[in-house]
């Protein structure tokens, strides 16, 4: 699922033009900044702000500080004309997470996203909670372990442990599930004299179908082509 960025300016070409260099995003746009407190005022799933702080109405600033003082793990993205640089500054020590100034690099706008969606997940806290889910979905790699079940047991959402896990390790909870199943049957395979149903049953899958079928997909060869060229 993308990552969604709210994007406040009064100026919808500016809105468009940028919404189309973000097309890897889901881009929720507001005209004005009581447009954007209304949008994330209502349930909504908003991971990024930028906001533009040179706007009629409600000062950016402001509306700056609204969202801080409700949302304070929201990051916000300021954007400002060059004229307007001091007033970037000043909502930087007002905890904007960082600034772009008109008109944007787009390197540099994407570098500056991309960061802060996605490296801030990994501070060490994070890691300790992905070892966590790592060690609780090998313990019982043998049942329909679900993301739902695994974001209970470190007590966060499950959408936030999905994008936590990619960001981690660079692949979704449910390839890795299916990658850790296929190792244990190839240590089965190797090392056992188990019948294909039977290393169904240790793997825990419904039936040998889809283990087999899987086995194949990942690895290119069957259960049984496996444990002929190493035996």
């Amino acid at each position: 699922m993308p990552y969604t960025i709210l994007l406040v300016d009064d100026d919808t070409e500016f809105r468009q033009e940028f919404k189309d260099l973000l097309e890897e995003y889901n881009v929720i746009e507001a005209s004005n900044g009581q447009a954007a407190l209304d949008i994330l005022n209502s349930p909504n799933t908003v991971d990024l702000v930028i906001l533009d702080v040179m706007m009629p109405g409600l000062k950016g600033t402001e509306v700056l500080k609204q969202i801080k003082s409700r949302y304070p793990d929201l990051s916000i993205i300021i954007s400002t004309a060059y004229s307007s640089k001091d007033v970037a500054i000043e909502s930087l020590r007002a905890h904007a997470d960082d600034y772009l100034e008109k008109p944007f690099q787009v390197h540099r706008a994407k570098a500056v996203i991309r960061r802060l969606l996605e490296g801030k997940l990994l501070d060490d806290d994070s890691k300790g909670i992905i070892e966590k889910v790592k060690a609780y979905t090998e313990r019982n790699f043998q049942k329909n372990v679900s993301l739902n079940d695994v974001a209970s047991f470190v007590a966060l959402s499950p959408k936030y442990l999905s994008r936590l896990f990619k960001a981690a390790t660079g692949t979704g909870f449910n390839e890795y599930k299916i990658e850790l199943k296929i190792n244990k049957g190839k240590e089965l395979l190797r090392t056992t004299a188990l019948n294909i149903n039977q290393i169904t049953d240790e793997l825990g899958y419904l039936n040998t179908e889809s283990f087999i079928r899987i086995f194949k997909k990942v690895t290119g060869e069957t259960p049984t082509e496996f444990r002929a060229r190493r035996s």
